[in-house]
């Protein structure tokens, strides 16, 4: 078995969570190829180390005092290496750092050596090879990945290579400048890295057993999911559940390479496995819960709107030139309503409302801000009867007013609109009626 394994900034913040990281590793040989994030909070007050780079390379690039920003970079590495009884300098690596800071190389280099140091040391730590992500992971001109080029450079860089450490979050541009990911992005390496060698399994480590029903934040102590498909994942993410980058699903979705997401200070728990599909029946009949605050409804109504020809797309035409993207749009008869983000319509509103009057001319445009989606979201509600019943039973005895209802055709998804203030109640009393009291 071949297993690449990726672990998260909490999971090497510090040299006691290296040798936490080093015994996982060591306790089975087909952890093989290793992707590491950059040293992140070893406390509730500390700062992750990729915002001290952005930080010191701010200073350094206008010209302003750096030094002593470098040197608490410096710090956090040297007490790695020291604490680990490493015999590793990084000062060589440290002059070159700071020659790119004051010659302006561009914050995405800055960000990405945070992890390039601490693949460094973990190398050095395990005795696994080190290969600088910049030498094997590719964007083309425009910033987009090359995913085909990553993938055949990659996995002939690695054919014969047994163990391996490379950096996740970054890579290089054809001008051999350095690209990154968005924040997160480790995920995405370690995916990618995971097709490359055909592994049997990713493992992403994390400081957290696994994907949870529904944000801890809101509902106190949620339930662990087991098991969750690409598809429900890729929903929940989407609505803002965390713990895996959302675009680190889509390597291993090709090769049918399931992820297991596990938790570093508890490796003993079997976490959340992610594939592409299972007979296993879900132990609720919601896989999760997730949600976002912050949306906008904007509301058309004209009389006989079904007949007429092309009116959603002159609708969404607005949309598209004012550069807004549209989340949800439920529609009846003569009414349409688009769900945008609401930080991004109110700028450009009184534009689109004029668009919108210009294109369709309707009866009137009612807009309400201030809107929360939920997603309720599972394999197992296709099979169940009354899922959308039991939501509105639920919101009512909580009461909170159902603003919109969207269900995919898929029947994988509900999505709920409720007011901001009724966000955290929506998600209790949701939670309650498909976990709590597991009707």
């Amino acid at each position: 078995m071949v297993k690449v394994v990726k672990f998260g900034g909490s999971s090497l913040a510090s040299a006691a969570q290296f040798k936490k990281v080093a015994d996982i590793i060591h306790a089975e040989d087909s952890r093989r190829y290793i992707v590491p994030s950059a040293p992140g909070k070893r406390d509730a007050s500390d700062t992750k180390v990729t915002d001290m780079l952005y930080e010191c390379y701010g200073a350094a690039a206008k010209g302003k005092a750096y030094k002593h920003l470098l040197q608490d970079i410096k710090d956090r590495y040297y007490e790695i290496i020291n604490t680990l009884g490493l015999e590793l300098s990084l000062e060589k690596e440290f002059d070159v750092i700071e020659a790119c800071f004051i010659g302006k190389a561009g914050r995405d280099y800055a960000a990405s050596r945070g992890e390039y140091l601490n693949g460094i040391i973990l190398a050095n730590y395990l005795g696994y090879e080190f290969i600088d992500a910049a030498e094997v992971i590719f964007f083309d001109d425009n910033g987009r990945f090359d995913s085909k080029k990553t993938n055949y450079v990659l996995a002939d860089r690695l054919n014969g290579v047994e163990k391996a450490v490379i950096p996740g979050f970054y890579g290089s541009m054809p001008n051999d400048t350095i690209k990154t990911f968005s924040r997160g992005g480790s995920d995405v390496t370690g995916s990618i890295v995971a097709r490359a060698v055909k592994a049997d399994l990713y493992e992403n480590w994390t400081d957290v057993s696994g994907f949870l029903v529904a944000d801890p934040r809101i509902i106190t102590d949620p339930k662990v999911i087991t098991t969750i498909t690409y598809k429900e994942l890729r929903e929940l993410s989407y609505m803002g559940a965390g713990v895996l980058h959302e675009d680190a699903i889509f390597p291993v979705r090709k090769e049918g390479i399931p992820i297991n997401i596990k938790n570093t200070n508890q490796p003993e728990d079997p976490g959340t496995m992610i594939v592409e599909s299972t007979s296993k029946k879900p132990e609720y009949t919601i896989t999760g819960i997730a949600g976002k605050r912050g949306f906008t409804a904007v509301s058309i109504e004209k009389d006989m709107m079904n007949s007429e020809l092309g009116f959603c797309r002159k609708v969404l035409e607005v949309f598209e030139k004012n550069g807004i993207s549209i989340e949800h749009m439920p529609s009846g008869i003569d009414t349409m309503t688009v769900m945008v983000h609401q930080e991004e319509f109110e700028d450009k509103e009184q534009e689109i409302l004029a668009g919108i009057h210009r294109n369709v001319s309707p009866d009137s445009i009612d807009i309400e801000s201030d809107i929360a989606l939920i997603a309720v979201v599972g394999r197992g509600m296709k099979s169940n009867r009354g899922t959308a019943g039991r939501i509105f039973s639920a919101l009512a005895h909580a009461h909170v007013n159902v603003k919109m209802i969207d269900q995919g055709s898929s029947e994988l998804n509900i999505i709920v609109g409720v007011s901001t203030d009724d966000f955290d109640k929506a998600m209790n009393a949701i939670y309650d009626i498909f976990v709590k009291t597991q009707l």
